[in-house]
């Protein structure tokens, strides 16, 4: 129980209604859960707007409303906060009440369009290895140093992310790595946190059915580091032609890495192959268990990032050696008869490109690349034909398939995928609907020492279909052909 003077310190309300200084028993934004003594937050959404819930919310017993419009009638004790962003000042309210939790970790965000969740993972599976406890938010899962907490959402919502945090602090975690999304960003969901410091991954065209503009979407990854301290750092990738974009206007210390060149922490791939590779980073050779330039630049992230924490040198080398790929993230199956299926979440066309070249670059002239692959529905439809033009474009056969194809037709998704494809090529592609015959035919169709590459879901264990998902698990049906063969 807090009382209100206490959570909207430093928050600039606009108009008052009541100057009382009621007692506050929790925030929420959903009002289906609001109750007694509850301070509810109207925000417009995309699709419903929590103005019009607020006489509910009261009924309920909520004390306080935040608002961006006053509503029309209300009872004469019911405080009433107007404010010019609801979203941006939930998030500071969260924080207060939460006791600003992000103030008493190490909060280190990762943000960019491909490598958040690797790079987020890997260095709290760092951390903890090297014996202090941490915390993690990512599209796979969620850590309370080892507890595990389901994950629904990239970024969580400012109310969750505060108490999770808190719950960290409490339970004596002292770093905190966090995936911040782009639509984290716009909706302010990471408002009133204190970031120690801010990595960027890469940024290619993703999301523009939700920012509109690859402006837009890049605006948008700036203005985190945009909010950065002065005693915060800044680490960009120094390999991506908008990396040094993004810290403009920074005022953290800025830092970068490269693989190709100058860099505070610099890396070079020596030796590739499918069971990892050898890098020099910083004049140290070290053997890892990943493969592929994108993840030799996740990894210099996490070093980088490690080493700005203050761990030394030697010893961030030392742990990067130990750490293992993150599930459904170039994860490799092999068959008794020497198949090898490589899984990857790669959804976006950069990622599916750096996955392929990573492939091509190991893989034997002889050596087929069978690729299977579908794009979301209910998404970015853009990127639906260069899907499969990157797919095209380095494998042996195509086939293309669903992925979540979510309210829409998988088969409309799949014709427009086709029109990336020329004519020529389309002799090496096959359309298969059902995602599960199209990877039981790929491992079929693969002979021994072909790399099957399966792209586009990765770790999930689920298929969105007509608003329902239902258990699928691309690994589990690779597993269930090869223990056939």
């Amino acid at each position: 129980m807090k009382k209100l003077s206490d959570i909207i310190k430093g928050i600039t309300v606009v108009e008052r209604i009541n100057d009382n200084d009621c007692e506050v028993e929790q925030i929420v934004f959903d009002s289906r859960k609001a109750a007694r003594n509850n301070v509810f937050v109207a925000m417009p959404g995309t699709v419903v707007d929590g103005h019009q819930f607020i006489p509910q919310v009261i009924e309920a017993g909520c004390r306080c409303v935040v608002c961006e419009v006053v509503p029309v009638d209300y009872p004469d004790d019911v405080v009433i906060l107007k404010v010019d962003d609801a979203s941006l000042v939930l998030g500071q309210m969260a924080a207060a009440f939460y006791n600003h939790p992000s103030q008493k970790i190490q909060l280190v965000g990762v943000t960019g369009t491909n490598g958040k969740t690797t790079t987020a993972t890997l260095l709290y599976h760092l951390v903890m290895n090297m014996g202090y406890k941490a915390g993690l938010f990512s599209t796979v899962v969620n850590y309370i140093g080892k507890t595990k907490i389901d994950a629904t959402h990239t970024t969580p919502d400012a109310l969750t992310l505060n108490k999770t945090m808190a719950e960290m602090v409490e339970a004596g975690c002292e770093y905190c790595f966090m995936e911040v999304s782009s639509h984290a960003l716009v909706q302010n969901r990471v408002a009133g946190l204190d970031f120690k410091g801010g990595l960027f991954t890469n940024i290619t065209h993703d999301h523009l059915d939700y920012h509109k503009t690859f402006k837009a979407y890049i605006d948008a990854k700036k203005s985190f580091f945009d909010g950065l301290s002065k005693s915060s750092f800044a680490l960009t990738n120094g390999d991506d032609k908008n990396g040094q974009i993004m810290l403009q206007n920074t005022k953290a210390e800025k830092y970068s890495y490269s693989l190709r060149g100058m860099g505070d922490f610099r890396g070079r791939i020596i030796e590739s192959m499918f069971e990892g590779m050898q890098l020099d980073i910083d004049g140290q050779e070290i053997w890892t268990q990943f493969v592929g330039d994108f993840n030799a630049q996740n990894l210099l992230n996490v070093y980088g990032a490690a080493c700005l924490l203050g761990f030394e040198k030697q010893d961030v080398q030392v742990a990067l050696s130990q750490l293992k790929p993150v599930d459904g993230r170039f994860e490799t199956i092999r068959s008794a008869s020497g198949k090898t299926a490589i899984v990857d979440y790669a959804h976006t066309p950069d990622a599916l490109k750096n996955v392929v070249e990573t492939i091509n670059l190991v893989r034997q002239a002889k050596q087929q690349l069978i690729t299977v692959v579908g794009a979301g529905g209910d998404r970015d439809p853009l990127k639906r034909p260069e899907m499969a033009r990157e797919a095209v474009s380095g494998s042996s056969k195509v086939i293309l398939t669903s992925d979540n194809p979510r309210s829409e037709d998988p088969e409309v998704i799949i014709s427009q995928m086709m029109e990336g494809v020329s004519f020529k090529e389309r002799i090496k592609v096959l359309s298969i609907v059902n995602r599960r015959e199209a990877i039981r035919t790929a491992c079929m169709v693969a002979g021994p020492g072909d790399i099957i590459l399966i792209a586009g879901k990765g770790h999930e264990t689920y298929q969105e279909i007509k608003g329902v998902r239902n258990h699928f698990d691309d690994r589990e049906i690779v597993n269930e052909v090869f223990n056939e063969e």
